[in-house]
């Protein structure tokens, strides 16, 4: 018996408006660029996304969600997690529209989906030490009553994503590296214990020896907890390293789709084949020697 999908994407859509500035001479005078802009504009919608439909299911799973910058995989993300309403479509968590929740169930969706973003770096206030984040989980979710519980927790919660806390509480964001920062956004979802993480390119800003502890942490949320992640990336290395399942996305647009293995032994898209040949080859020896052209890439 298949289980319902529990946060998914029904066929949505993201538009934009597009514009596009003229160019202006160098050394023309700044209120002549300006009104020369203004008068100028051209106006036009342009697909982000374009008809997607991704389900996560009930069942603890990772999913690997991966394409080119600009694919649209970040603004599916942020549908995804609320922050973005698609031009059309729906998306549903526990199968109701996440934009027509109530405040209840809207409380309970943002602690059941938790997102990680890309810049360890942007993610903290400067002012406030790390436990700040920890802190403010707590008393919004009403997580522990008292002092002792919350910093009970927040131990644990280091703990789990091989942190000592007495090496990083008490210390302000700049004191510690991106692959720790980041780590102490792991420990707070540890500790809120959701049912999806959504990752957005998670380990493109730190350290390749840290990628790998950020990736096996994910996947024991997944075996040990269960926690589903759909993890965004634009390398096939990564994805491949975790395993799951696979989405291509590629001008906003699903290509394919399906078991990591199946998809990298035996991609049938393009666009898929020129990602797997876009993964640097370990042999220094072994150099590119063909260059995508632009036709190559309109034909996707």
């Amino acid at each position: 018996m298949l289980l319902p999908a529990l946060l998914e994407a029904d066929n949505v859509t993201k538009s934009f408006m597009a514009r596009r500035r003229p160019r202006v001479g160098v050394g023309q005078a700044d209120t002549q660029r300006a009104g020369r802009v203004q008068n100028n504009l051209r106006d036009g919608m342009i697909n982000a996304v374009d008809g997607v439909s991704l389900a996560i299911p009930a069942e603890p799973t990772l999913i690997s969600l991966v394409g080119e910058s600009g694919s649209g995989k970040t603004t599916l993300s942020r549908m995804l997690l609320g922050l973005e309403k698609p031009t059309t479509g729906t998306i549903r968590y526990r199968g109701k529209d996440i934009f027509k929740l109530s405040k209840e169930e809207w409380k309970v969706y943002r602690r059941e989906v938790q997102a990680v973003f890309q810049d360890p770096y942007a993610i903290y206030n400067p002012f406030y030490h790390v436990e700040h984040v920890f802190k403010m989980a707590i008393k919004h979710f009403k997580l522990a009553d008292n002092a002792e519980k919350a910093r009970a927790l927040m131990e644990e919660a280091l703990r789990a994503v091989d942190l000592r806390p007495q090496d990083v509480l008490g210390r302000y964001p700049h004191q510690l590296s991106g692959g720790e920062r980041q780590r102490i956004m792991l420990a707070r979802i540890y500790m809120l214990k959701p049912r999806v993480i959504i990752a957005d390119e998670p380990v493109s800003m730190i350290d390749a020896a840290v990628r790998t502890l950020f990736m096996n942490i994910l996947l024991d949320f997944r075996d040990q907890y269960g926690i589903s992640c759909l993890f965004i990336t634009h390398n096939l290395s990564t994805a491949y390293y975790l395993g799951g399942q696979l989405v291509v996305l590629c001008q906003g647009k699903i290509v394919e789709q399906g078991d990591m293995d199946e998809v990298i032994n035996n991609p049938r898209h393009n666009y898929t084949r020129q990602l797997l040949n876009a993964v640097p080859s370990g042999d220094p020896e072994k150099r590119w020697t063909t260059k995508l052209t632009l036709e190559e890439l309109n034909a996707y």
